[in-house]
């Protein structure tokens, strides 16, 4: 997914240390650059065996830390100054060393210094051979760092440099540009239960065939993915798609109508927030052969019957979350989206062309609500679905607001 700058600068002390994984930090320097980010690079001096401070600091435009005692800093306390006004110290890749470090408050040079003197929100990327990762004092300290409030990002279980395949490997550079946009985005929606549906269904004909439509699910996950920017926690239940997996709470992953039904039946009584995306197949076989149909020379008729309406399950509900309701269509976009807004009860519906929108990266979206209409231009469906969670908020805390009143 493409990530779009952030409104507000944040200032990122990445630090690196000892590890061949230290190659990735150039390319994550350029992405959280490009992402809107101000990039102070500080390194431990075994990182320098690894990858020259002159590479990160073409790539960041700024002069890379080394020393403890570096008389660039007028007053030569690197220790304070590169850490005041900081938003966040991320330190990718850190060695199990560098995290025996600072989970027992030791500051033997300038980045363990810098994270001893932080008042800031600590951000830790492991990379290591898996025997240094499993071993259980590498555990312990990890323990040390989660109870101190330290955000561990991976590692990763892959192929490593010493030869080996197992969980130490450092995440990849793109995943944790993402995860850092995460980190810095608002957190309207904290502690929040969202349930999202996403992709096509898949109704099966017989063995081999059956009928599908062409979602690709992308909105759904672009959506899933802001509202665990947004703090949420996200339930994701998926039809067949081939994207990657995120980072929510919960992944249901589904094949048929029927299966996602019973997946938000499931789910629904623990939820805040349904936000229904997925292209639910309107109809299915009315019977399923269990072996392959074979090829004749006449004609064949295949009975088709009305699949279960998910959203408006969830929206008869005697106390239904707050619904958010997409309609994909062809032609009368606007006409067509408020006749379902008003059939299904739906405080929002989110409208867009579907010949526009389906396969794509971006999308134009026309937002019908109580309110009226309100067009969101074309942009990335990541950033789409941020400015759908930013129109979703005060709705949903108008809603929460005349719940509380009602049980008083």
């Amino acid at each position: 997914m493409t990530n779009i700058p952030l409104s507000n600068s944040k200032r990122l002390l990445l630090g690196l240390t000892g590890s061949v994984a230290a190659y990735k930090t150039a390319e994550l320097s350029r992405l959280l650059i490009q992402d809107g980010l101000n990039v102070q690079i500080v390194m431990t001096e075994s990182a320098c065996h690894f990858i020259g401070p002159v590479t990160l600091q073409a790539l960041t435009g700024k002069p890379v830390f080394v020393e403890l005692w570096d008389a660039r800093i007028k007053n030569n306390m690197a220790h304070i100054d590169l850490v005041r006004n900081t938003d966040a110290i991320l330190i990718a890749p850190a060695s199990a060393n560098f995290i025996s470090k600072i989970a027992h408050g030791l500051a033997d040079d300038l980045l363990s210094t810098l994270c001893l003197t932080r008042d800031c929100p600590l951000l830790v990327v492991p990379a290591m051979n898996r025997q240094m990762w499993e071993n259980p004092a590498t555990q312990r300290n990890l323990a040390t760092l989660k109870n101190d409030g330290v955000i561990i990002l991976g590692p990763a279980y892959g192929d490593q440099a010493c030869g080996e395949t197992g969980v130490g490997r450092m995440l990849e550079a793109q995943e944790l540009a993402r995860a850092i946009q995460s980190f810095f985005q608002p957190k309207p929606l904290e502690n929040r239960r969202v349930l999202i549906t996403a992709g096509p269904t898949y109704e099966a004909i017989d063995a081999v065939r059956g009928i599908t439509n062409l979602s690709s699910g992308k909105m759904g996950y672009a959506m899933a993915c802001a509202a665990v920017e947004a703090g949420a926690q996200v339930t994701l239940i998926s039809g067949p798609v081939s994207l990657e997996t995120l980072s929510v709470v919960k992944l249901i992953k589904t094949v048929s109508a029927r299966d996602m039904l019973a997946a938000v039946k499931d789910e629904i009584k623990n939820t805040d927030i349904f936000i229904s995306i997925a292209a639910v197949a309107d109809y299915r076989s009315a019977e399923i052969n269990k072996q392959k149909i074979k090829r004749a020379t006449d004609n064949i008729v295949l009975e088709f019957i009305p699949n279960f309406d998910i959203l408006g399950y969830v929206t008869d509900l005697p106390a239904p979350p707050f619904c958010v309701g997409f309609s994909a269509e062809t032609e009368n976009l606007e006409e067509n989206a408020r006749t379902k807004r008003h059939k299904k009860k739906l405080p929002l519906i989110v409208a867009n062309l579907a010949q526009d929108a389906i396969g794509s990266n971006d999308s134009e979206l026309l937002l019908l609500d109580d309110m009226g209409t309100h067009f969101l231009s074309k942009a990335t469906k990541i950033e789409q679905a941020r400015r759908l969670i930013k129109h979703i908020v005060p709705l949903y805390n108008s809603h929460y607001l005349k719940l509380l009143n009602h049980e008083n």
